[in-house]
């Protein structure tokens, strides 16, 4: 049994917050990282969260001046207070999309972003969601995944909109900055910190890449079975799911659908 994770203090830099609003998906709850540079008194509030059970008042009281809101993606797990709190903070709230902006332009891949002395860089990594981004923060060789990486366990490729290709490609992409020096840890927006980002990455890369030999495996073992009029395109899915996650728990399946449906959607684009 995994230990339960509470957030707290990390680095001389970063505060976790974590919300209230545990789950299948979630895990212990959604991270909402509070970034301050030391002896600095504006901060810079990541992924601020659900509404559930007083969060937004928990945010709200606990970060004091607020220079700026970022989100990771637009799930409402991350995005759901975020305007409430911009409201009470006068502050802007910016994301890779433009819908989920307040009162400033939408994110850009590779920015530099300086608050209260913090300097962050925008670092886009779509997959789970198309829109998904990262933060790296250099003085503590961070990298802030949002749902690109999960504390523990692997994360969903959220079909339609989570795509397998620019997945792989973002995964490679964070595990340079390792090779590179620029990150050894990682703070994800669910589940503990991460010390060891490069065995991490690897880890997500090989189980991806696995489950993919799962599903193609899968296919050519649905192909055998006899059915009148074969699979219809929607039901495919799901019996894949059958056979790829036997061994998972069925609460899981609907989570597991969405990266099967992004697999087979991968392997139809490569013929």
């Amino acid at each position: 049994m995994s230990e339960p994770w509470a957030g707290g203090e990390f680095g001389e830099r970063g505060h976790c917050l974590l919300a209230p609003n545990p789950g299948i998906m979630t895990l212990d709850g959604t991270n909402t990282w509070v970034l301050r540079e030391p002896g600095a008194s504006t901060s810079v509030v990541v992924d601020p969260g659900p509404i559930e059970d007083g969060h937004l008042d928990r945010v709200d009281e606990t970060t004091g001046e607020v220079g700026l809101i970022l989100l990771t993606h637009h799930h409402f797990d991350h995005s759901e207070v975020a305007a409430a709190l911009a409201e009470r903070k006068g502050c802007a709230v910016r994301a890779l999309d433009p819908d989920w902006c307040v009162g400033a332009d939408p994110l850009a891949d590779d920015e530099e972003i300086t608050v209260g002395g913090l300097s962050l860089r925008v670092v886009a990594t779509p997959g789970h969601t198309a829109d998904s981004v990262s933060f790296l923060l250099p003085t503590e060789r961070v990298l802030l995944s949002g749902d690109m990486v999960l504390g523990r366990g692997t994360t969903v490729v959220a079909h339609p909109d989570g795509r397998l290709g620019p997945y792989f490609e973002s995964i490679e992409r964070m595990r340079a900055l390792v090779t590179d020096g620029q990150v050894a840890t990682i703070w994800p927006a669910h589940g503990p910190v991460l010390d060891e980002a490069g065995a991490v990455l690897d880890f997500y890369l090989a189980h991806r890449r696995e489950r993919l030999d799962q599903v193609r495996s899968a296919l050519e073992q649905l192909k055998d079975q006899p059915h009148p009029e074969g699979i219809a395109a929607d039901e495919l899915p799901r019996r894949v799911v059958e056979v790829v996650y036997a061994d998972v728990d069925e609460t899981l399946w609907d989570a597991a659908e969405l990266s099967v449906r992004a697999q087979l959607a991968y392997l139809a684009e490569r013929g």
